[in-house]
């Protein structure tokens, strides 16, 4: 039910929506704070810190203080925080991380979406439409340069999907000219909100018109690496064991009290970390079904595009070898033979030498549209609970005959596209997802 927006550039936003979303946008800000200050011993306001705090103290424009763990002092985050229920905000302005967030970058209710994509889209996204613009334009007033709006939110229940896609509409609305990338967190099938299948088909279609690009995240797999990790920090095979003080376990992430269920899922989220092993093998478990976010197996399916983003005491020479080694494994779309971007950071995580992510469109995504158009069928089919929709002002049946008929068409170019694999068709389509 949330969502979150990260502006990337020279300088980022972020607005998290609802309760998963701003307790990953918790989780970010926690990293980042730890990661600079890891790095940056004395604190001082670099253009490293700049691109997600801005320095609100006028006296030390060259400086400012950033530690971690105690009081954080001259620095805001670039943020706008959203939910329809309060708990969790209220939770983040009682926790280490309350002074880097204050009162006009915030906007919440009481009453939440009730697991309902139309209360979301149609009744909030009106009643707060303007609260949420004004918001958004005074926090991209105080980037630099923007260049890129990052939304990260959870398809499943009524907030994220339906407030999280129309703001999604209104970052295009308003800032026409600025790259949309959305992470959008996928329910599992034995989802307990029962209208789900309803909630992410219609954020789909919003999603095929308003975002440039989209990569998806299920929860069930976030379950799977979650249990990977436990076993892994309590000593699992040597040389392939997680530090404590590792950056893939960032303790409360900016709240307060135990930990909750759904924290080390959020923390996957957050860091969008593939895996944490030695180096070579880092690279073939990046491209493995047990390393992937989504539940699939992208070796049996048509890549369409790769980039590895890697971290540490990596060269440039290791990024060949590896994807020359891996090249004959992974097959690519006959128009896209040399699809690959590589990015090289030689900061690595806290806790660890080196860190890899692998970002790949993949034909294998297929599987998860058509499960959840098999689970949305279900429901549509009996009309089950359906009514709760459309009593909401604005919203119509016919919004569900599109919403399904948009999935399908996603669903029939990657069929199209894997009915390519290994044949020589200069002419395949694109995907137009992306735009």
């Amino acid at each position: 039910m949330t969502q979150s927006v990260v502006v990337q550039g020279d300088t980022s936003l972020c607005s998290a929506v609802g309760q998963c979303g701003n307790q990953v946008g918790c989780r970010f800000w926690d990293l980042a704070l730890r990661e600079h200050a890891h790095v940056n011993k004395t604190g001082v306001y670099d253009d490293a810190l700049s691109s997600f705090f801005r320095n609100v103290d006028s006296r030390k424009s060259d400086g400012g203080a950033c530690g971690f763990g105690g009081r954080i002092q001259h620095l805001k985050a670039r943020a706008v925080l959203v939910d329809m229920e309060e708990g969790v905000v209220n939770e983040i302005l009682q926790g280490p991380l309350s002074e880097v967030f204050d009162s006009t970058q915030l906007l919440t209710d009481v009453s939440g979406s009730g697991n309902n994509w139309a209360v979301g889209h149609m009744s909030y996204g009106s009643v707060y439409r303007e609260q949420i613009v004004d918001k958004l334009r005074k926090a991209a007033e105080h980037c630099d340069c923007l260049q890129c709006f990052f939304l990260i939110h959870s398809m499943g229940g009524g907030t994220g999907s339906g407030l999280g896609t129309r703001v999604l509409s209104l970052l295009e609305e308003e800032f026409p000219e600025v790259c949309r990338i959305v992470t959008s967190v996928y329910p599992s099938p034995e989802d307990d909100v029962i209208t789900s299948p309803y909630n992410s088909v219609l954020a789909m279609k919003e999603l095929s018109e308003h975002a440039d690009c989209v990569i998806p995240v299920e929860n069930q797999s976030l379950v799977d690496i979650v249990n990977k990790i436990k076993h892994m920090s309590d000593g699992g095979k040597p040389g392939l064991t997680i530090r404590k003080d590792s950056s893939i376990i960032s303790g409360q992430g900016g709240l307060r009290g135990a930990e909750k269920p759904f924290d080390a899922m959020n923390n996957i989220v957050a860091n969008l970390l593939l895996n944490i092993t030695r180096l070579d093998q880092m690279f073939s478990d990046a491209f493995s079904k047990d390393h992937q976010l989504l539940r699939a197996n992208p070796k049996h399916s048509l890549y369409l595009a790769c980039a590895l983003m890697v971290r540490g005491n990596v060269q440039v020479s290791d990024l060949r070898r590896n994807i020359e080694r891996l090249r004959p494994s992974l097959p690519f779309v006959s128009w896209n033979q040399e699809g690959w971007k590589t990015g090289l950071c030689s900061v690595p995580p806290v806790g660890h030498s080196h860190s890899l992510l692998a970002l790949a469109n993949n034909t294998c995504v297929k599987s998860t549209f058509l499960d959840l158009k098999e689970r949305f069928t279900k429901l549509y089919r009996k009309k089950a609970h359906l009514h709760h929709y459309l009593h909401v002002e604005g919203m119509e049946q016919s919004c569900f005959s599109e919403a399904i008929t948009s999935l399908s068409s996603l669903i029939e170019e990657y069929h199209h596209l894997d009915a390519t694999k290994g044949k020589l068709i200069p002419d395949a389509p694109r995907l137009s997802i992306a735009r």
